[in-house]
């Protein structure tokens, strides 16, 4: 079952009841196992037998991050410990980590689902797939593995790090697959270049994640790499990688609503908005074992297309993510997205793809900085060319943004580069 199979090009009709058969085992199954839905549902007076189509699931109560960490660690699985073979979980760097299990069959599914994620990348099991995910408790390392071994392709489990050696395995090994973060492949590039050895390089495609990122860098990793780059989607407290994927296309993230039903809502009401309207992603979980979620409010900023895709796929496809409600900046009450400031960082064509926003308060006033990193020979030019970059830039900013900053044009290798998920945003209101 990779992607030609009977539920991604499912006529729509057949799906939706699909999901809804689906959806009632699953509301069924939280409001009867887990005492946290019992009462939430009970709150508003929502019984199992009250879902009858599926647009009765605005009826249900959301939950969000707080909802799991409220519960840390186990107090939203559905079946007993004996069941749960895995065991994931986020950071914990901001309080409790959010936790998630997995039973045999969630492993299973997990792993068809990254299979269809790396087939829409062109993989085959005639492909080598390094992966520079990390593993362990973070999703994105042993998601990634399980799908390519469902594909039948050879697997570089390598791990972020030690970026020339990843270099040097690509090289001897054959890589033809890359998966990791987009900051990391922009990275990764980079040493490719410094190193001389892209001629040496088989890369065909690679599926980025965790983070996100602007069509401008795709263009950026595209061109460095040589290769197809697949935008890909998921969060742990969902299932991890696997809910979302771009095809070829590129127009858009194929959502696997076998799995996974798709809603937008208005972030600040929680009222559900029309077809093709901008808000909030929301997702319900309806094939999940151990740890179903209803209504799981990712903060994530994006919209959904139901025309049907060139590549033969009828499954809702979601735009790119913009932002997050909780990653967005609100900047002398402006909300600004890293993402909005990268594309016009990337379209002027100046810069490194190398950026990092500082924002500060001076007395009642919020600052706005714009770290930008350019190239060696750029910044050994005259100052009056460097002046006139950082004027061009604040205007554009200025212009589609509508908020003014300081731009600050650094030497390469100025800002950190991130193995994982680069940090864009320093704020020090907070501190």
């Amino acid at each position: 079952m990779i992607w030609n199979d009977k539920y991604e090009c499912m006529d729509r009709e057949e799906l939706e009841k699909v999901q809804l058969e689906r959806l009632k085992q699953t509301v069924e199954r939280v409001y009867n196992k887990v005492p946290y839905y019992h009462n939430l549902m009970d709150e508003r007076g929502v019984k199992p037998g009250d879902i009858k189509t599926l647009n009765d699931l605005k009826l249900l109560p959301f939950i969000a991050k707080k909802d799991l960490r409220d519960n840390y660690p186990f107090g939203l699985f559905t079946v007993p410990m004996s069941e749960v073979v895995r065991i994931h979980s986020s950071s914990g760097t901001t309080g409790k980590p959010t936790v998630v299990g997995y039973t045999r069959n969630d492993i299973d599914t997990w792993s068809e689902l990254l299979a269809r994620t790396l087939t829409c990348a062109n993989t085959t099991k005639e492909d080598v797939v390094q992966i520079a995910y990390g593993y362990g408790l973070f999703t994105g390392g042993l998601g990634v593995h399980y799908g390519a071994e469902r594909v039948g392709a050879s697997v570089i489990p390598i791990s972020g790090g030690n970026t020339q050696r990843q270099v040097m395995l690509m090289q001897d090994f054959g890589t033809t697959v890359l998966a990791c973060t987009p900051s990391y492949a922009l990275f990764m590039g980079e040493v490719i270049q410094e190193m001389g050895v892209k001629k040496d390089i088989k890369l065909k495609s690679g599926v980025f994640g965790a983070e996100p990122w602007s069509q401008s860098m795709r263009r950026e990793i595209e061109n460095n790499l040589g290769i197809l780059a697949i935008d890909i989607y998921g969060l742990s407290e969902v299932i991890g990688p696997g809910v979302s994927s771009e095809c070829p296309m590129q127009e858009g993230l194929h959502i696997f609503e076998d799995h996974f039903i798709p809603e937008i809502i208005d972030p600040v009401t929680g009222d559900p908005l029309p077809a093709g309207s901008r808000g909030e992603l929301v997702f319900t979980s309806i094939t999940k074992e151990a740890f179903p979620v209803i209504r799981y409010r990712t903060r994530d900023i994006t919209s959904l297309n139901y025309e049907k895709c060139e590549c033969g796929r009828t499954m809702v496809r979601m735009n790119k993510v913009t932002g997050r409600t909780d990653d967005m900046i609100i900047i002398r009450g402006v909300n600004v997205f890293p993402t909005q400031i990268e594309s016009v960082l990337l379209d002027i064509g100046e810069t490194e793809p190398h950026y990092q926003l500082i924002v500060d308060r001076k007395g009642s006033m919020d600052s706005l900085e714009v770290w930008v990193e350019v190239s060696e020979k750029l910044f050994s030019d005259k100052v009056k060319g460097l002046e006139d970059l950082e004027r061009t830039i604040a205007h554009k900013i200025d212009s589609i943004l509508g908020i003014s900053g300081k731009i600050k044009l650094v030497e390469p290798k100025t800002i950190p580069r991130s193995e994982g998920k680069a940090q864009r945003v320093i704020d020090r209101r907070k501190l």
